[in-house]
Protein backbone atom coordinates (compact mmCIF):
# COMPACT_ATOMS: atom_id res chain seq x y z
CA UNK A 1 0.00 0.00 0.00
CA UNK A 2 1.14 3.68 -0.80
CA UNK A 3 2.70 5.06 2.21
CA UNK A 4 1.32 9.04 2.90
CA UNK A 5 3.63 12.07 1.22
CA UNK A 6 4.51 14.67 3.94
CA UNK A 7 2.70 16.71 1.34
CA UNK A 8 -0.86 15.13 0.15
CA UNK A 9 -1.53 15.03 -3.74
CA UNK A 10 -4.82 14.22 -3.25
CA UNK A 11 -7.61 17.39 -3.71
CA UNK A 12 -9.21 17.74 -0.61
CA UNK A 13 -12.85 16.56 -1.66
CA UNK A 14 -11.53 13.61 -2.67
CA UNK A 15 -9.70 12.85 0.20
CA UNK A 16 -12.96 11.97 1.93
CA UNK A 17 -13.66 9.17 -0.79
CA UNK A 18 -10.17 7.98 -0.90
CA UNK A 19 -9.88 7.29 3.10
CA UNK A 20 -13.21 5.76 2.76
CA UNK A 21 -11.96 3.41 0.27
CA UNK A 22 -9.04 3.11 2.81
CA UNK A 23 -10.98 1.84 5.57
CA UNK A 24 -10.50 -1.66 4.32
CA UNK A 25 -6.68 -2.02 4.40
CA UNK A 26 -7.47 -5.57 2.13
CA UNK A 27 -3.49 -6.92 2.44
CA UNK A 28 -4.01 -6.54 6.33
CA UNK A 29 -7.37 -7.97 5.90
CA UNK A 30 -7.76 -5.00 8.85
CA UNK A 31 -11.61 -3.73 8.38
CA UNK A 32 -12.04 0.07 10.35
CA UNK A 33 -15.12 0.17 9.81
CA UNK A 34 -16.17 -3.32 11.53
CA UNK A 35 -14.62 -1.99 14.71
CA UNK A 36 -16.56 -0.77 17.72
CA UNK A 37 -17.20 2.59 17.04
CA UNK A 38 -15.08 2.72 13.80
CA UNK A 39 -17.49 4.59 11.37
CA UNK A 40 -18.35 7.29 14.27
CA UNK A 41 -14.01 7.56 14.54
CA UNK A 42 -14.11 7.93 10.80
CA UNK A 43 -16.65 10.71 10.39
CA UNK A 44 -15.17 12.32 13.79
CA UNK A 45 -11.20 12.33 12.16
CA UNK A 46 -13.11 14.03 8.96
CA UNK A 47 -15.33 16.78 10.57
CA UNK A 48 -18.63 15.01 9.58
CA UNK A 49 -20.46 16.06 12.72
CA UNK A 50 -24.03 15.55 13.44
CA UNK A 51 -24.73 12.89 10.61
CA UNK A 52 -26.79 10.64 13.36
CA UNK A 53 -24.01 7.54 12.05
CA UNK A 54 -24.90 4.77 14.46
CA UNK A 55 -23.74 1.09 13.82
CA UNK A 56 -26.42 0.03 11.97
CA UNK A 57 -25.18 2.24 9.23
CA UNK A 58 -22.47 0.09 8.79
CA UNK A 59 -23.86 -2.04 5.63
CA UNK A 60 -24.79 0.29 3.74
CA UNK A 61 -21.53 2.74 4.53
CA UNK A 62 -19.51 -0.68 3.28
CA UNK A 63 -21.96 -1.46 0.52
CA UNK A 64 -21.06 2.41 -0.59
CA UNK A 65 -17.49 1.44 -0.07
CA UNK A 66 -16.92 -1.23 -2.27
CA UNK A 67 -18.75 0.37 -5.09
CA UNK A 68 -16.61 3.58 -4.92
CA UNK A 69 -14.04 1.07 -4.90
CA UNK A 70 -15.19 -0.55 -8.02
CA UNK A 71 -15.32 2.67 -9.82
CA UNK A 72 -11.62 4.32 -8.75
CA UNK A 73 -10.27 0.51 -9.79
CA UNK A 74 -12.26 1.32 -13.21
CA UNK A 75 -9.99 4.36 -13.46
CA UNK A 76 -7.08 1.86 -14.49
CA UNK A 77 -9.17 0.35 -17.17
CA UNK A 78 -11.29 -2.20 -15.43
CA UNK A 79 -15.03 -2.87 -15.48
CA UNK A 80 -17.30 -2.13 -12.72
CA UNK A 81 -19.45 -5.29 -12.27
CA UNK A 82 -23.42 -4.85 -13.26
CA UNK A 83 -24.82 -5.31 -9.99
CA UNK A 84 -21.99 -3.29 -8.21
CA UNK A 85 -23.19 -0.35 -10.59
CA UNK A 86 -26.45 -0.84 -9.70
CA UNK A 87 -25.95 -1.02 -5.83
CA UNK A 88 -23.80 1.87 -6.15
CA UNK A 89 -26.68 4.00 -8.18
CA UNK A 90 -29.16 3.14 -5.88
CA UNK A 91 -27.26 4.19 -2.73
CA UNK A 92 -26.96 7.42 -4.56
CA UNK A 93 -29.89 7.99 -5.32
CA UNK A 94 -30.78 8.07 -1.28
CA UNK A 95 -28.57 11.31 -1.21
CA UNK A 96 -30.24 13.79 -3.50
CA UNK A 97 -27.84 16.75 -4.03
CA UNK A 98 -29.15 20.82 -4.67
CA UNK A 99 -27.56 23.32 -6.31
CA UNK A 100 -26.65 26.08 -4.45
CA UNK A 101 -25.09 29.36 -5.62
CA UNK A 102 -22.55 31.67 -3.47
CA UNK A 103 -22.38 35.70 -2.98
CA UNK A 104 -19.56 35.92 -6.15
CA UNK A 105 -22.41 33.63 -8.04
CA UNK A 106 -20.04 30.70 -8.04
CA UNK A 107 -22.94 27.60 -8.31
CA UNK A 108 -21.90 24.24 -6.73
CA UNK A 109 -23.67 20.54 -5.59
CA UNK A 110 -24.51 20.68 -2.07
CA UNK A 111 -26.03 17.85 -0.11
CA UNK A 112 -29.90 18.24 0.03
CA UNK A 113 -31.85 17.54 3.18
CA UNK A 114 -31.45 13.66 4.07
CA UNK A 115 -32.53 11.44 6.84
CA UNK A 116 -29.07 11.62 9.39
CA UNK A 117 -27.59 8.31 9.02
CA UNK A 118 -25.86 6.47 5.82
CA UNK A 119 -27.39 8.44 3.30
CA UNK A 120 -26.01 11.58 4.79
CA UNK A 121 -22.77 10.29 4.97
CA UNK A 122 -23.53 9.68 0.96
CA UNK A 123 -24.77 12.67 -0.02
CA UNK A 124 -21.15 14.46 1.10
CA UNK A 125 -19.16 11.73 -0.63
CA UNK A 126 -21.93 12.83 -3.70
CA UNK A 127 -21.06 16.14 -3.63
CA UNK A 128 -17.22 15.33 -3.86
CA UNK A 129 -17.42 13.03 -6.86
CA UNK A 130 -19.36 15.13 -8.39
CA UNK A 131 -17.66 18.25 -7.84
CA UNK A 132 -14.03 16.13 -8.94
CA UNK A 133 -16.27 15.38 -12.30
CA UNK A 134 -16.43 18.57 -13.07
CA UNK A 135 -13.48 19.82 -12.79
CA UNK A 136 -11.16 16.47 -14.32
CA UNK A 137 -9.93 14.80 -10.84
CA UNK A 138 -12.03 12.58 -10.13
CA UNK A 139 -10.52 9.91 -12.71
CA UNK A 140 -6.82 10.79 -11.12
CA UNK A 141 -8.44 8.65 -8.10
CA UNK A 142 -7.88 5.53 -8.58
CA UNK A 143 -7.34 1.67 -7.29
CA UNK A 144 -4.35 -0.42 -7.24
CA UNK A 145 -4.92 -2.84 -9.82
CA UNK A 146 -2.73 -5.48 -7.23
CA UNK A 147 -5.63 -7.72 -6.55
CA UNK A 148 -4.06 -8.73 -3.07
CA UNK A 149 -3.90 -4.57 -1.97
CA UNK A 150 -6.74 -2.64 -3.34
CA UNK A 151 -5.56 0.87 -2.02
CA UNK A 152 -7.06 3.92 -3.12
CA UNK A 153 -4.50 7.07 -4.48
CA UNK A 154 -4.66 9.71 -6.40
CA UNK A 155 -2.77 9.49 -9.83
CA UNK A 156 -0.45 13.03 -10.13
CA UNK A 157 1.62 11.56 -12.75
CA UNK A 158 1.76 14.10 -15.81
CA UNK A 159 0.00 11.45 -18.22
CA UNK A 160 -2.65 10.52 -15.51
CA UNK A 161 -2.04 6.38 -16.55
CA UNK A 162 -0.57 4.89 -13.24
CA UNK A 163 -2.34 1.48 -12.34
CA UNK A 164 -0.16 0.68 -9.13
CA UNK A 165 -0.28 2.87 -5.82
CA UNK A 166 3.54 2.39 -5.90
CA UNK A 167 6.04 1.05 -8.18
CA UNK A 168 8.43 0.28 -6.17
CA UNK A 169 6.05 -2.36 -4.64
CA UNK A 170 2.95 -3.47 -6.40
CA UNK A 171 3.96 -2.34 -10.04
CA UNK A 172 7.03 -4.45 -9.30
CA UNK A 173 5.32 -7.12 -8.40
CA UNK A 174 3.07 -7.25 -11.01
CA UNK A 175 6.35 -7.07 -14.15
CA UNK A 176 7.88 -9.68 -11.92
CA UNK A 177 4.42 -12.25 -12.25
CA UNK A 178 4.28 -10.97 -15.31
CA UNK A 179 7.99 -12.27 -16.28
CA UNK A 180 8.20 -15.25 -14.98
CA UNK A 181 4.40 -16.26 -16.64
CA UNK A 182 6.12 -15.71 -19.87
CA UNK A 183 9.02 -17.46 -19.15
CA UNK A 184 7.44 -20.52 -17.68
CA UNK A 185 5.21 -20.89 -20.58
CA UNK A 186 8.26 -20.88 -23.23
CA UNK A 187 8.06 -16.86 -24.39
CA UNK A 188 10.46 -14.18 -24.17
CA UNK A 189 10.69 -10.87 -23.86
CA UNK A 190 12.26 -8.61 -25.98
CA UNK A 191 16.06 -7.97 -24.76
CA UNK A 192 18.98 -10.00 -23.21
CA UNK A 193 16.35 -12.41 -20.69
CA UNK A 194 16.08 -9.44 -18.07
CA UNK A 195 12.81 -8.75 -16.69
CA UNK A 196 11.30 -5.77 -17.93
CA UNK A 197 12.40 -2.71 -16.05
CA UNK A 198 9.23 -0.41 -14.46
CA UNK A 199 8.05 2.43 -16.47
CA UNK A 200 8.92 5.03 -14.29
CA UNK A 201 4.56 5.91 -13.07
Amino acid sequence: MEQQEDRDPTPPGLRLVRDLINTLDVEAGADALAADGGLAAFAHDHGLTGLGLTKHDVPDVVRLREGLRAACLAHTGARVPEGTAAELAALLRRAPLTVTVDEEGAASLEPADVPPGAAALTARIAAAVAAAAGDGTWARLKVCEAHDCRWAYYDRSPAGRRRWCTMAVCGSRAKMRTYRARRSSGGRSPGDGRPPEGDGD
